[in-house]
């Protein structure tokens, strides 16, 4: 990049060096600064330098711009204020000099060099970083003193170090073999600290690169099937490529099986030739035949069809089937890959799944845990979500270590059920990041995020009761009887009412009372209005009252309890989205 064109300025940035750069008298012209070298060498002419400093250090600041004038009259130096709490901190650090990178103007027609020399270990490893990620578009410089330390030198040497790797081949072979070596284990891919995941992943890996048989992944909704699913993929097809075009794998082809149904999911599935149907204008290949030679992933495969089912097994038996409305079969030779979140062992027993099939995916069954089976991994996957929307967003999102703590308590207390799993966490760390301010994320952000979380979490699990492995209370003769009771109304009620009202009034509440104010609270707070949740709640009676206020009426109800509808708007839950 240096000397890219030769009417190109240079600028050069750098922090303050406060050890290396110090001296108050005149005999610091007898020993080598850093900074003040850079103006020093025939070769090496500065247009411009930028200098980071703390507001503490402004004297020495003074100095250095004065002395830096004194050899290099030509060189405009600018002052650059930094904050940082503690030079040692990589979070603060990184920040810090993250928003320096995206804040600067940089300049076509200047050549930057990038001091390393000066600051922390710390801030050279996030120069280094930001420069490697394109934030800052610069060579490093590196200066030292004279190899004598027994000469006075202040001019010393330095070096100018160009990060571009592409250019050495062989430092680019070296990277690539080691990428390609990376995608030789999952375990390099899915980061885990809990021992049975662990033995898990090195379960699937050995059968990921030792057999072509199908692989089924169950596992609640997500929990992971979906980016499992990518990751075997790509180590199977890794695994095939070294082989050097024997069993080679090709594309990887994936659909989720609940958004099939009817005719569609034939023709999704299998294609069709044209006039099969009414509307099958054009003839359609099918995604079976798209995988042809590579890997199907079929997600959510509980939700498939019947017959469906039996013309996938089929394809899978004689490596053939025939598109809707086709008299030829068509000849197929995939992988197959499954996930779902019902217990298929249950879905046969119902009449919903055929056992054939069944026994056809349970050659290679896995278990993935859930989230809350999985608390340890809780801080690494929070640091990625940060990491992947930070990336997304060209940002950097990051906790107080108070808010962090906090969030990372609560994260792994018996409160948090994570319904949702790891997709719960996403969508956590998604509204976090987005209502921080200054990229900043802290204790208010986290506790509002805990109150809406709880407020979700307190909502009806619709797969109570089925035979899905979304954590609802499956039936057993041993189990004990989970109807829904007056006693668990009642607590459900108390939960939402405590938000609102004190516990010695809510003590004196009756259930009835309270089972209905608890139902008034929540369709107040999804209307735009006072008037609109009148309307609502006193749809059937307001044609019989000769002048009807809905409005009123609803503002009577609430006083009796000592509220008021904007206080209720007022809260977390404002944010649900309203009726229309």
């Amino acid at each position: 990049m240096m000397n890219s064109d030769p009417n190109n300025r240079t600028a050069v940035i750098g922090f303050l060096g406060t050890t290396l750069d110090n001296g108050f008298n005149d005999k610091r012209w007898q020993r080598w600064r850093p900074t003040v070298s850079l103006g020093i060498h025939d070769e090496l002419l500065v247009d411009e330098l930028h200098i980071l400093y703390s507001k503490r250090d402004k004297r020495l600041f003074k100095i250095v711009v004065d002395d830096v004038a004194k050899v290099s009259p030509q060189t405009k130096i600018i002052g650059h204020h930094v904050a940082l709490s503690s030079p040692w901190d990589f979070a603060d650090v990184y920040a810090e000099l993250y928003d320096f990178a995206t804040g600067f103007d940089f300049q076509d027609s200047t050549d930057y060099l990038l001091h390393l020399t000066t600051g922390t270990h710390v801030a050279q490893i996030c120069w280094f970083l930001l420069v490697e990620a394109g934030f800052i578009p610069a060579d490093l410089i590196q200066t030292s003193p004279c190899p004598r330390p027994d000469q006075a030198d202040p001019q010393g040497r330095y070096q100018v170090i160009d990060l571009d790797v592409s250019r050495y081949d062989g430092l680019r072979e070296r990277f690539e073999a080691e990428k390609q070596q990376h995608w030789q284990t999952l375990q390099a891919n899915l980061v885990t600290q809990n021992a049975a995941y662990q033995k898990l992943i090195s379960d699937i890996e050995k059968v990921a690169t030792r057999s072509t048989a199908p692989i089924l992944l169950m596992g609640a909704t997500g929990a992971g099937k979906s980016q499992l699913a990518g990751q075997i993929y790509a180590l199977k097809k890794a695994k095939a490529n070294s082989t050097q075009g024997k069993n080679t794998l090709e594309q990887f082809v994936e659909v989720n099986c609940a958004t099939l149904r009817g005719d569609t999911a034939m023709s999704v599935l299998f294609g069709h030739v044209k006039g099969a149907f009414t509307g099958a204008a054009t003839s359609r290949d099918g995604l079976l035949k798209s995988a042809d030679g590579g890997l199907l992933f079929l997600d959510e495969i509980g939700e498939l069809g019947l017959d469906e089912q039996a013309m996938l097994l089929t394809a899978l038996e004689e490596q053939r089937f025939y598109p809707l409305g086709s008299d030829t079969p068509i000849s197929v030779s995939f992988q197959l890959m499954a996930g779902t979140n019902k217990d298929l062992r249950q879905a046969v027993a119902n009449g919903e799944f055929r056992a054939d099939l069944f026994a056809r995916l349970n050659t290679w069954t896995f278990f993935l845990p859930s989230l809350k089976d999985r608390l340890e991994d809780l801080p690494a996957n929070i640091d990625y979500e940060l990491a992947r929307l930070g990336n997304e967003q060209q940002q950097h999102y990051r906790f107080t270590p108070e808010a962090r703590q906090r969030y990372e308590t609560f994260a792994m207390s018996q409160d948090a059920t994570w319904q949702g799993n790891f997709r719960d966490l996403t969508a956590s760390i998604i509204r976090l990041t987005t209502l921080a301010e200054s990229k900043v994320i802290r204790n208010d952000d986290v506790q509002a995020e805990i109150e809406r979380l709880t407020y979700l979490w307190e909502l009806p699990d619709s797969s109570n009761g089925s035979n899905s492995l979304n954590g609802g209370n499956v039936r057993t003769k041993n189990s004990p009887d989970t109807t829904l009771d007056s006693e668990t109304i009642k607590q459900g009620s108390h939960n939402i009412l405590r938000k609102y009202l004190d516990e010695e009034i809510l003590t004196t509440i009756d259930p009835f009372d309270a089972v209905q104010l608890a139902y008034v609270i929540e369709v107040c707070i999804r209307h735009k209005n006072q008037a609109a949740a009148g309307r609502y709640l006193y749809a059937n009676s307001r044609d019989k009252l000769k002048n009807p206020n809905d409005s009123d009426r609803l503002r009577k109800y609430l006083m009796k309890f000592g509220l008021r509808f904007d206080e209720l708007k007022g809260s977390i839950f404002h944010k649900i989205k309203p009726i229309n």
